[in-house]
């Protein structure tokens, strides 16, 4: 008997490193499984604290795109706006809307030879050409100074194509630009400054409808078109209203594609 205590006490001794191994490599294993899973919750705890932050840059942004539609729309009106007093100023430049023609002929008072009589005849018929043509122009003008610019373009076509070579056929062409480009119909707005340069180079309203075809050019972002227009009028019309907004506009133009 004292023999079997004595092996159980040796079979206990050899065992005991055995199961204190066992013991050490379960406790690993359940640190390894508590780090792994701090870790995970680390990790969802960055993730969403990174949903929050992206959230908030979201509503940021939202904010900032809001207030920019506002300054766009601002922008927008103000130019406008800016873009009618400049017509206006230049329009008075450039000497205004043409006088009323007469509404008759003077007639000398000394009796003409009967062969002259078609002449005078003539002459006198040609009186309510005239007044239907400013009534024409005034009537299409209206429409215009009444922010109708739909209405004014329609107007001054039709004038056009009753008087297309009358007296005021150029500041006709002139305006009808006026009307398309702002309601930033570029393209439209360029051809009726190209066709008033072609037919009229000399015309009263020839550096206006230069300088406009260039802003025409610059909405279309023809850049380069527009350039050398705004140049074009800097060179013609040296030291006037004209060369200094061409000027301005080409130093935006610049200072915009250097951005």
């Amino acid at each position: 008997m004292r023999r079997s205590a004595i092996l159980c006490v040796a079979a206990a001794v050899l065992l005991a490193p055995s199961l204190a191994s066992a013991q050490r490599v379960s406790l690993a294993d359940r640190v390894a499984a508590l780090e792994t899973r701090a870790a995970g919750d680390q990790s969802g705890t960055e993730l969403v604290n990174q949903m929050t932050q992206l959230r908030q840059e979201v509503q940021d942004l939202r904010g900032q795109l809001e207030e920019l539609q506002q300054q766009l729309e601002k922008n927008k009106q103000s130019q406008r706006a800016q873009y009618l007093d400049l017509s206006g100023r230049l329009d008075r430049l450039e000497g205004g809307t043409p006088a009323p023609a007469q509404a008759s002929v003077p007639v000398s008072e000394t009796p003409a030879p009967a062969v002259a009589a078609p002449t005078v005849s003539a002459a006198a018929s040609s009186a309510p050409a005239a007044k239907d043509e400013q009534s024409a122009y005034n009537h299409a003008f209206e429409a215009l100074k009444s922010g109708d610019y739909v209405e004014s373009a329609r107007r001054l076509h039709a004038f056009l194509d009753s008087f297309p070579s009358g007296q005021l056929a150029a500041n006709a062409l002139y305006w009808l630009g006026e009307s398309y480009y702002v309601t930033q119909n570029y393209a439209l707005a360029a051809d009726q400054f190209k066709a008033l340069l072609g037919r009229y180079p000399t015309h009263d309203k020839a550096p206006g409808a230069l300088l406009k075809l260039g802003l025409s050019q610059q909405g279309l972002r023809h850049t380069d078109a527009a350039v050398a227009t705004l140049r074009q009028v800097i060179q013609r019309y040296p030291n006037s209203d004209v060369a200094r907004i061409a000027d301005e506009r080409l130093r935006s133009i610049q200072f915009t594609s250097s951005r």
